[in-house]
């Protein structure tokens, strides 16, 4: 029913990812593509009994193919964050390596729904976008940057915090995906208070959670397992909208109005998945004091990382 196309799918997210798209019902082909052993995580994965037929790709010269007829791509690839570095560290490695998969994607699957892991998330959604643009491809309902695991980590630290249950616990979180740039409106969740310590010590958590998992590996890699798992679920959440026609709400980066009178063309918020992608952008909803001062700090970075990925492709 839907062909899907994994970009970087040997590496730390690529695989669990792969692995988690394997195993869903509504998957009936899987293309894995990668600069290297992509053919092998293909071979494995294409052992386990779940109908999606998995083929790997392996170079530059069988991106074409990797692509055609895909209804969905997501794209982990790119380098992982090391200890000490900010994700606009990686920027010049992964700007180029996604610009260069953009570019394949407005050639041979132009309608497909497109879903950036990459980091920077805040600048490579924008790079895809001015990709697109200049190939007269680009549909904003259909391009949408990752950010599930901001929400993800909210509800696992905010459960820890109040001992309610993890599934159940549902947090908004707006902005960008790194650092300041990531807002968690916990004045909106529902049948929960707290005390300001609290709300700053769980933002802070929220925000650099990635952070400690960097310093957790000692070196050997950034947040992989959590963060496939993400984007497996807003993979699931799209294909339950796009394809199955029942509307689903989740948090993504997209190009959206709310923040646009503070420089901001693209913004993290709940949106409205449906068979055109991004139905609807939801409101942000009242803020509390500390959250507009979140809201402030969160715009100033933001709209410098979007400049910075729309300069890249135009600057090229």
């Amino acid at each position: 029913m839907v062909k899907v196309a994994v970009l970087g799918a040997a590496g730390g997210i690529g695989q669990p990812l792969s692995l988690l798209l394997k195993s869903h019902p509504q998957v009936t082909e899987l293309n894995l593509y990668d600069i290297v052993n992509s053919p092998g995580v293909a071979a494995d994965l294409s052992h386990i009994c779940t109908k999606a037929k998995v083929t790997g790709y392996k170079g530059q010269e069988n991106l074409d193919a990797a692509l055609a007829g895909c209804d969905i791509v997501v794209i982990p690839a790119g380098i992982p964050r090391k200890p000490g570095m900010t994700r606009d560290d990686l920027f010049n490695i992964n700007a180029g390596i996604v610009k260069g998969l953009a570019e394949g994607i407005a050639k041979n699957c132009p309608k497909a729904f497109v879903c950036i892991i990459s980091n920077p998330v805040n600048s490579t959604v924008p790079i895809c976008a001015e990709v697109f643009k200049k190939a007269g491809t680009y549909d904003p309902k259909r391009l949408f940057g990752v950010t599930l695991l901001d929400m993800v980590r909210s509800s696992t630290f905010v459960s820890e915090c109040k001992g309610t249950s993890p599934a159940d616990t549902k947090v908004t979180v707006i902005g960008g995906h790194s650092g300041v740039t990531i807002v968690p409106l916990l004045s909106q969740v529902k049948g929960l208070t707290f005390t300001q310590e609290e709300v700053e010590a769980l933002t802070h958590r929220i925000q650099f959670g990635g952070d400690e998992v960097v310093k957790a590996k000692d070196g050997a890699g950034s947040a992989t397992l959590s963060m496939a798992y993400a984007a497996a679920r807003f993979v699931d959440s799209l294909i339950e909208g796009a394809f199955m026609k029942k509307p689903v709400i989740e948090c993504a980066y997209v190009e959206s109005p709310l923040a646009v009178d503070d420089g901001c063309s693209f913004f993290a918020s709940a949106i409205e998945l449906g068979p055109s992608g991004a139905e609807k952008i939801l409101p942000i909803g009242p803020l509390s004091e500390y959250e507009q001062g979140l809201y402030k700090a969160c715009v100033e970075q933001l709209k410098a990382n979007i400049a910075k990925g729309v300069n890249f492709v135009n600057q090229a």
